[in-house]
């Protein structure tokens, strides 16, 4: 394997372990520790770790060298409502000029497995970015992957306090049926709004969920 390649696997590792909560947030990251987990040396963790300081996603703590960056109450919301305006122009732009095929494709979306948290936030991940890559624009496609990614971590941290869980998961699954078949029927008004739902639903149980966690800021 060449460097460029380990070291590019190395950052989709550590970012990986970040979006999902395998590193906490507010955690700290020593580079001999990440070094010794990886099974590398400190210069691509080190690499790695300049790269996710630039993206925000870990930061230089005094003394300690690195921590995972801690998630903010500011940016959680900031992340919800920018996922809502542009959520609901890409369907409207879906339902207006997306193929049959990639309308028909969505149905793989329609069920996945909602005992699992972590399976259900990488579904849910997975179906927003492809709304935002079926509206044909590049930068819109682009700027819902980074909110998506970014909210990974806020349904991992906010559900993981809900005692019910899997019933929250299931009425979200409940909703994307629904927003399929407004797409499906192309009728952009009715996803949009749906959508919007959505997504507000969204908001109220993150926002909740995450003033419950200490590790949030």
């Amino acid at each position: 394997m060449s460097a460029k390649l380990m070291r590019h696997q190395i950052f989709e590792q550590l970012r990986g372990d970040i979006m999902s909560c395998g590193l906490q947030p507010g955690e700290e990251v020593r580079e001999s520790a990440l070094a010794q987990k990886y099974g590398v040396s400190k210069s691509p963790i080190r690499d790695a770790l300049q790269k996710l300081e630039w993206e925000g996603l870990v930061e230089i703590a005094p003394r300690q060298g690195h921590r995972v960056v801690p998630i903010s109450i500011n940016d959680a919301r900031d992340i919800l409502e920018m996922r809502e305006i542009l959520e609901a122009a890409a369907v409207r732009k879906i339902a207006a000029e997306g193929s049959d095929a990639d309308l028909a494709s969505l149905d793989e979306f329609r069920t996945t497995d909602v005992s699992d948290l972590k399976t259900y936030v990488r579904y849910n991940r997975d179906f927003h970015t492809r709304l935002g890559a079926m509206s044909g624009n590049v930068r819109q496609s682009t700027s819902m992957r980074t909110l998506m990614d970014n909210y990974e971590r806020l349904c991992i941290v906010s559900l993981s306090s809900r005692q019910r869980e899997a019933e929250a998961m299931a009425a979200a699954l409940a909703e994307h049926n629904q927003i399929i078949d407004a797409l499906q029927a192309r009728d952009g008004r009715a996803a949009a709004r749906l959508s919007v739902q959505h997504i507000r639903k969204s908001h109220v149980q993150v926002m909740r969920g995450l003033k419950k966690q200490q590790i949030v800021r």
